[in-house]
């Protein structure tokens, strides 16, 4: 039977705070190898493993068997037809499905995690329907790293130690066991499901076939009470010990606690940006955007300032930045930290300054809001600040280094060190080797930052901002040039009408254009690259312009930064075009029209409450990529506060 397909494509997102999440589809039906109902991280933020995939669920009545659940098998066959049943669907404030059956019984299904705890609450209730009703339900397993696929094999272990209202299954050794609390009984049946079929990731041109292991059937008595699974990933096979009031209790208690959490928090943008917002060690770091991202540096900073300073957060930037600010090598901050191990990928020229624009934006907040930073935190900050300015000047890893015109020129051949990083195989799609326009706008902005802790930063900024001024104006297109001496070519321009250009204007907290150049480019950037959902990475038009993000990671990776629509960059620009406007109240009414209203239109759609990382771009945009993008929720929170105030 055909699933409804909006229902495949809206896709709900329910994070633990250490790394770990839960994901799946409005339909119930799993499309991607990441959705999943218990997905933990062993060495939080990393080291994800999938333990719980999901869940074989039907009801028994006079009447007859009627699933709940639906799963898609090899060749995309839709089977059983649980969704069928699904008359209502919410996220709000958690995922919560309502099913028909056949004699007209009610039924909802809720779902929920409470950050702290590795652990996924399920909860079936009736809402009408008077005869026997028994719930059964078998949970599908694996126990693999969650980039990776789970195919039959004979390692897979079945047993299960039942123990006063807990099941226990450990699939395999060096993985968390899973725990179940549960209210109902457990029948030991082993069986492999096989060929499960995930539609998004063969559209995506990976692997898409994969087999999953239950090893028992759980029945509820669902007339009398309410249905209880709380899925608990446990390193040492012990339970936690709130689980001894019972499933009903304990379910009751979190979910009242959590309900409050949440309603405290505010509004849906408000309590989706803590999604992102995870524990790294004895601090706290943003994971870059759900289901395969983990804390990027270059992300982490740009999202933290929508993400926490824009909501209030300071205790939580602060934590960031101060774990950050241990990280610095080499006058660098690294691009990434890996899914395992702990060596980070020092492979970004704009981490490190985006950090420096995070510190005086949390300092500056901190001081408007009269919040003490300790002595402490403050010379750590500052600290790295200086860290960070005296390596760019001196010179760093790739080619990073301060020229003899004050600007900073960055990039060797086979790396890709801007935002615009996508690379197949040896081949840099955007290499941007030279001296990229972003680039010069961060180093301006962060001499100026670091001049008002260490006055020597001055004049080094002053040479920067003439030298900018003077030699990325494009006279003839009333813009500015993308990227100025290519690979390392004096006077050598590329002239690609990108969006970068945007961050001279608005985005950061100085603005390095006069008023005439900065009002040219804001209207050739509205006019050329400006979309609902963000900006056009490459205009229409340019040789190299890819209207749809499509194909194989290698077709996709080649449109990455070819046109493909970004929703970070639409902050940039609203602050932009509001400086150019005066700011007024007028003006402010205008853009919440014109640029908020539809990133908040978009929560409804793909990531439910969250904001896509990319669309299309050609219309009608249609959202691809990463469907939770820290950043792009971010800067839809900083558009707020902007038009809002």
């Amino acid at each position: 039977m055909p699933a409804p397909n909006a229902a495949l494509h809206d896709e709900w997102l329910e994070t633990d705070g250490l790394g770990g999440f839960a994901s799946g589809t409005a339909a119930g039906i799993r499309t991607r190898r990441y959705h999943a109902l218990l997905l933990t991280a062993t060495s939080p933020p990393t080291g994800r493993v999938v333990l719980v995939n999901g869940l074989e669920a039907w009801m028994v009545t006079p009447h007859g068997r009627q699933a709940l659940t639906s799963q898609c098998y090899a060749p995309e066959i839709i089977h059983p037809d649980g969704c069928s049943r699904i008359i209502d669907f919410h996220y709000d404030p958690w995922p919560t499905w309502t099913f028909r059956l056949d004699d007209g019984a009610i039924i909802t299904q809720e779902l929920f995690i409470c950050p702290g705890r590795c652990e996924t609450i399920i909860r079936w209730s009736v809402k009408n329907g008077r005869s026997p009703m028994t719930l059964e339900v078998r949970p599908l397993l694996s126990g693999r790293d969650y980039h990776a696929l789970h195919l039959e094999n004979a390692a897979f272990r079945f047993d299960a130690h039942v123990h006063d209202g807990t099941v226990v299954w450990q699939p395999y050794d060096g993985l968390p066991a899973i725990a179940v609390l549960t209210n109902a009984t457990y029948r030991h049946a082993p069986d492999w499901y096989r060929r499960f079929a995930y539609i998004e990731e063969r559209r995506r041109g990976f692997n898409h076939l994969e087999d999953l292991a239950s090893p028992g059937v759980l029945s509820f008595d669902l007339a009398n009470q309410d249905a209880i699974m709380v899925l608990h990933a446990t390193t040492d096979r012990r339970t936690p010990p709130e689980w001894q009031a019972g499933p009903i209790e304990y379910t009751t208690r979190i979910r009242e606690q959590e309900s409050h959490r949440r309603r405290q928090l505010g509004s849906i943008p408000d309590r989706s940006a803590e999604a992102y917002i995870v524990r790294r060690g004895s601090g706290r770091t943003i994971v870059a955007g759900y289901p395969w991202f983990t804390d990027w540096g270059r992300d982490t900073f740009i999202a933290m300032r929508g993400l926490c300073l824009s909501r209030g957060r300071l205790d939580i930037a602060r934590d960031i930045l101060v774990e950050w600010a241990g990280a610095v090598s080499e006058g660098m901050l690294p691009n990434r930290f890996p899914d395992a191990g702990e060596t980070p990928e020092y492979n970004s020229v704009d981490a490190s300054l985006w950090y420096v624009v995070a510190v005086h934006d949390y300092l500056q907040r901190a001081n408007a809001a009269r919040v003490r930073v300790s002595k402490t935190v403050r010379t750590k900050l500052e600290g790295a600040v200086e860290a960070i300015l005296r390596g760019h000047a001196a010179g760093t890893r790739f080619g990073i280094h301060m020229d003899t015109d004050g600007l900073l020129a960055a990039g060797v051949p086979g790396v890709q060190l801007t935002w615009m990083d996508a690379k197949v195989g040896d081949w840099v799609v955007t290499p941007r080797i030279g001296k990229p326009v972003e680039v010069q706008a961060l180093w301006i902005n962060a001499l100026q930052i670091g001049a008002s802790f260490n006055p020597k930063w001055e004049d080094r900024r002053r040479k920067a901002l003439a030298a900018f001024n003077e030699r990325f104006w494009n006279a003839e297109g009333g813009c500015l040039f993308d990227v100025i001496d290519v690979n390392h070519i004096s006077g050598y321009a590329d002239t690609s009408f990108r969006p970068n250009q945007i961050l001279a204007v608005g985005g950061l907290p100085f603005q390095l254009l006069d008023e005439r150049r900065s009002q040219s480019v804001v209207e050739s950037v509205e006019s050329r690259l400006l979309t609902t959902l963000g900006l056009r990475s490459l205009a229409p038009g340019e040789r190299r312009y890819q209207p749809r993000y499509e194909g194989d990671a290698a077709q996709r990776d080649a449109a990455y930064h070819q046109g493909t629509v970004w929703a970070w960059l639409l902050g940039p620009f609203v602050e932009a075009w509001l400086r150019v406007r005066g700011d007024n109240q007028r003006a402010r009414v205008e853009a919440r029209r014109r640029f908020l209203q539809p990133l908040l239109d978009h929560l409804g759609t793909a990531g439910l409450g969250h904001v896509s990382e990319i669309a299309d771009g050609d219309g009608p945009h249609t959202p691809r990529g990463c469907p939770f993008q820290a950043w792009s929720l971010g800067e839809l929170l900083r558009i707020r506060e902007l038009v809002e105030g």
